[in-house]
């Protein structure tokens, strides 16, 4: 029998006890039984269901998920004999014509179902990593509301319900392919961020990804570079940064998979003396080679003075980070269209490495978050379609090219690709999706 089936059987079978343990009219009606729900009310609230994930997050968002599902069935129930109770049918005779009696058994309800809510409330609340914020508040603010909390409510279920299933099955996925080990290349990762963005200890610009290609055998690397810097520093640093991974493990090359700027920063280390050779191949994600032709315009319409006091407090702020010579004009100046087009006929693909590349697009603005829900407007206007700030036609480069997206409205933005959001896009897994990237290398000798 299917794990989905048994778990509505549990929650149906839980909301029924629930149900008659919080409606006091079942004293009269089976006195003896009434204190056995009443005990079972309580081991729900407990052990609200006995289909379980792997790990112990997992549980707690299940248990919680599971109570919040039995409270909306019982609630229901409930709902429809308070509403029976201004009736003259048999079942609620007794109710009727004891206004003390109803009084009660409508307090007891309320009280009792109250307590599964906010049992269940609790947990997904503080253990899931799906609902974020905007849920969150969503659910605060629309609690109190009739009619809307339900439909809050009934997103808030399928939301941790899908991260539940999607979570928990990638776990027995890795479980099973574990000692085939897919990713281990036979040269290691470097994983190169973007533009404005650090290697933090313990923020990992690349989101849940390392971990998924390190479950499945990958060694790991990365840049370690500044956040903003002309093209030329940041590809010093990077090959000062290969040398030292090739120095230090013997590893003789590495495969690279670069971000945004990242794919610019590394395409320039590669032509520097000595490095090529050290470089087995190069995968440029959602990299603006052809540059991005709003930059160009917003560089020509901001005023110097306002560039400056921007560039200014950047800089003052990234130096206190670690940074140590953190440029953000040079850095935004070496996206634009214009000096794309000159670094692209300076420094041309070297010989005996692989280059490929992949892209996305975002479908509307909402889609993206601050500020890629703004600049995709700006990328739209001048570019076209566009991942929220890089356009469709500056992403293909090398080799290989692949353009993903999803159906419907969301797309998958520029942030999506190296899961800065940790969030589970419908139709992109994106940490597989980095998986079989690398399994592919792996395939094909790297």
């Amino acid at each position: 029998m299917h794990n989905k089936f048994l778990y509505i059987l549990n929650c149906v079978l839980y909301a029924l006890i629930i149900f008659i343990a919080s409606n006091f009219l079942f004293v009269k009606k089976m006195t003896s039984l009434y204190w056995v729900f009443l005990l079972l009310y309580a081991a729900v609230n407990f052990f609200p269901t006995w289909i379980l994930p792997r790990t112990k997050r997992l549980k707690t968002c299940a248990r919680g998920n599971a109570l919040l599902l039995e409270f909306l069935c019982s609630a229901v129930l409930s709902v429809i004999l308070f509403f029976l109770s201004f009736t003259r049918l048999p079942a609620a005779a007794d109710i009727f014509q004891n206004p003390k009696f109803w009084i009660v058994n409508t307090l007891s309800a309320i009280a009792l179902e109250a307590v599964v809510f906010w049992n269940g409330m609790l947990r997904i609340f503080f253990s899931s990593k799906q609902l974020g914020v905007k849920m969150r508040v969503t659910a605060v603010v629309c609690g109190m509301i009739p009619i809307v909390h339900l439909f809050v409510l009934g997103k808030m279920i399928r939301l941790v319900s899908d991260e539940i299933t999607l979570e928990n099955q990638k776990i027995i996925t890795d479980e099973q392919r574990r000692t085939q080990q897919i990713c281990a290349t036979k040269y290691p990762i470097l994983m190169v961020h973007g533009v404005f963005f650090r290697d933090f200890r313990y923020f990992n610009y690349w989101g849940r990804i390392p971990k998924a290609l390190e479950n499945n055998g990958a060694t790991i690397f990365y840049g370690e570079h500044q956040s903003a810097a002309a093209v030329e520093t940041s590809g010093h640093e990077i090959a000062d940064r290969i040398l030292k991974i090739v120095a230090e493990t013997g590893c003789d090359k590495v495969n690279i998979i670069a971000h945004s700027k990242g794919g610019l920063d590394c395409r320039y280390a590669l032509n520097l003396p000595g490095i090529a050779e050290h470089v087995a191949t190069l995968t440029t994600v959602s990299t603006p080679h052809e540059g991005c032709t709003f930059a160009d315009y917003l560089l020509t319409k901001i005023p110097q003075a306002e560039q400056n006091a921007v560039a200014k407090a950047y800089n003052a702020a990234l130096l206190k980070l670690g940074d140590p010579n953190p440029d953000f004009l040079a850095a935004v100046n070496n996206l634009t269209a214009a000096f794309c087009k000159d670094f692209n006929e300076t420094y041309p693909d070297v010989p005996g490495i692989l280059y490929q590349s992949v892209g996305s697009t975002l479908n509307k603005a909402g889609s993206g978050r601050f500020p890629l829900n703004f600049t995709y407007h700006l990328a739209k206007y001048f570019d076209g379609a566009n991942d929220g700030l890089v356009s469709e036609k500056s992403f293909p480069w090398g080799d290989s090219f692949q353009m993903l997206t999803v159906s419907g409205s969301r797309g998958i933005s520029h942030a999506d690709m190296i899961d800065l959001n940790r969030e589970n896009i419908p139709e992109f897994d994106v940490r597989e999706f980095y998986v079989q990237l690398v399994a592919k290398l792996k395939q094909s000798g790297y």
